[in-house]
């Protein structure tokens, strides 16, 4: 084969694809026909009446979980756990995921959701001995001097757990809970609801 019909081969399927938009646009009318106002008028009017209830009834579900749930996603290795579902209102029990805004502070800006885990409640005994907290006994985590960005950390309170706060921790060394006072005890207000790990 030549160069020159190597050429008009490579070239032929340019003019095939002009031909078949020719042909759509020309000759088909009813695709044409679609856009105009009237009889598009016509087929939103037919759309709506067929499928307007199953939308309203998509409507009304999204807005109910809207008000209800949300998600929360943990950029941090601090669980092992990435996404979580969260109930919002729903306040958890020792030893479940819990979804609450942070104080503000540190690395992160006031209103960022975290997600740990509850380890202490209303009437608890905190302690710290040397670095390491214990939660009515039960050791929940040391405390680090530094960060792992080289910023210095203070050790959280410790003592009675009053009315509407929590201990949260996360079994992660690094994680940034309740054994620093950044975090601190979690108030009530500040949560969110309880957190359903996904994935």
């Amino acid at each position: 084969r030549t160069a020159a019909s190597r050429s008009h081969a490579g070239s032929a399927p340019a003019p095939r694809l002009v031909r078949t938009a020719m042909r759509l646009l020309f000759v088909h009318r009813p695709f044409i026909d679609r856009f105009v106002p009237t009889v598009f008028r016509e087929r939103l009017s037919h759309h709506a009446r067929r499928w307007g209830i199953t939308y309203l009834v998509f409507l009304i579900v999204a807005a109910l979980f809207q008000a209800n749930f949300g998600f929360g996603l943990n950029a941090s290795p601090s669980l092992p756990d990435r996404l979580f579902l969260i109930h919002k209102g729903e306040l958890p029990q020792r030893g479940q995921y819990v979804a609450f805004r942070w104080p503000g502070g540190g690395p992160y800006p006031a209103g960022v959701t975290f997600v740990k885990i509850v380890a202490g409640m209303t009437g608890d005994s905190v302690t710290r001995m040397d670095r390491d907290y214990y939660v009515n006994g039960i050791a929940v985590g040391t405390v680090k001097t530094v960060s792992r960005k080289g910023l210095p950390l203070e050790p959280g309170p410790v003592g009675i757990l009053p009315p509407g706060r929590y201990y949260v921790h996360a079994p992660h060394p690094d994680s940034l809970d309740s054994r620093y006072a950044l975090t601190g005890w979690v108030a009530e207000d500040q949560i969110i609801g309880r957190a359903y790990a996904l994935f």
